[in-house]
């Protein structure tokens, strides 16, 4: 869980972080335990808060600015707790979470320092941000995550009462040829694409290898991996796709299907039964997601004891 965390707050400074303007003038606008927070990270907070809303309506001054201090004062006093524990993170440590990132989002070093630099970080920037990351993460996981228990009884609970959110849908591995038709072709074109698609399908009745005859014919990009579609939800898959499916036996191949983006041809590779996943199945995912859930609650609660207190005066906060 430790490293899922990690992941997930380094993805998230790889994707989302924000470029500010350097021209702020400093002043003092907030004292924790007499160390300042500036006016200068008080205006910085504020614009990256400011970048980050994607629904384009422009935050309220007022509430923008208290929301910027509470998270500055927060992270202050976890910068605090931090050193109070002598809490230490290695470089070692710091460059595997990098490589963790570049693993998961799938990108080169390369790559990674041009997206840092497109949004005006250096990559030591990025690794003291991620260092001070991965120290909060692992104050938090002393002071909050270890303390929490999780009894049998509470997942037998939340188990009864979800049932539903732990059932397995009835599903169907298929592939598929595609045959596109623009929107605009002609007679003649769809006459022709009509032809192919029939002289294929004639083909994959008469035997032969269905994921080849995707690679060669399929003018969807799943052509390439054999026209593998993976599981489709019943319910959640075209309706000319489904009403066919579920006539069909393992190992068949339909008929040509035709929809708005053109002709296909399926075959199904398997039927998944819909079930409800038993106790045992989803035990240790209902106590993760119990322990998720308790964790945010512990850690509010937990930083609220911290400001509570805390010596917090403002000075400057206009």
């Amino acid at each position: 869980m430790m490293k899922k965390l990690i992941l997930f707050f380094a993805t998230l400074m790889v994707v989302f972080p924000v470029a500010v303007s350097a021209e702020l003038v400093s002043g003092i606008a907030v004292l924790v335990n007499d160390e300042p927070i500036t006016t200068y990270d008080l205006a910085k907070e504020e614009e990256a808060l400011s970048s980050s809303t994607s629904d384009g309506v422009p935050p309220d001054k007022e509430q923008l600015r208290q929301v910027a201090l509470d998270s500055l004062v927060n992270k202050k006093l976890i910068e605090q707790k931090v050193k109070e524990l002598d809490i230490k993170v290695s470089d070692d440590e710091v460059k595997q979470a990098i490589e963790d990132v570049k693993k998961t989002n799938s990108i080169s070093d390369e790559n990674l320092r041009a997206a840092l630099a497109a949004r005006g970080i250096s990559f030591d920037d990025y690794k003291a941000q991620l260092k001070e990351q991965l120290e909060r993460l692992r104050l938090i996981s002393l002071e909050v995550r270890s303390k929490i228990q999780i009894s049998e009884k509470e997942i037998q609970e939340y188990y009864a009462a979800n049932a539903g959110k732990f059932q397995v849908d009835e599903a169907f591995h298929a592939r598929q040829i595609f045959f596109s038709i623009p929107a605009n072709a002609s007679a003649d074109q769809q006459k022709r694409v009509a032809e192919k698609a029939e002289k294929v399908l004639a083909e994959a009745k008469s035997g032969a290898d269905f994921a080849e005859l995707a690679k060669k014919y399929s003018d969807d990009p799943s052509g390439k991996e054999g026209g593998d579609l993976g599981f489709l939800k019943k319910g959640e898959v075209l309706p000319e796709f489904e009403n066919s499916l579920t006539t069909m036996k393992t190992g068949d191949v339909s008929g040509l299907i035709r929809t708005a983006a053109g002709i296909h041809i399926i075959k199904l590779e398997e039927t998944r039964e819909g079930k409800q996943r038993n106790y045992d199945a989803v035990k240790n995912e209902v106590e993760e997601l119990l322990y998720k859930q308790k964790s945010e609650e512990r850690f509010s609660q937990w930083l609220d004891g911290l400001r509570k207190n805390a010596a917090i005066e403002m000075i400057e906060t206009k």
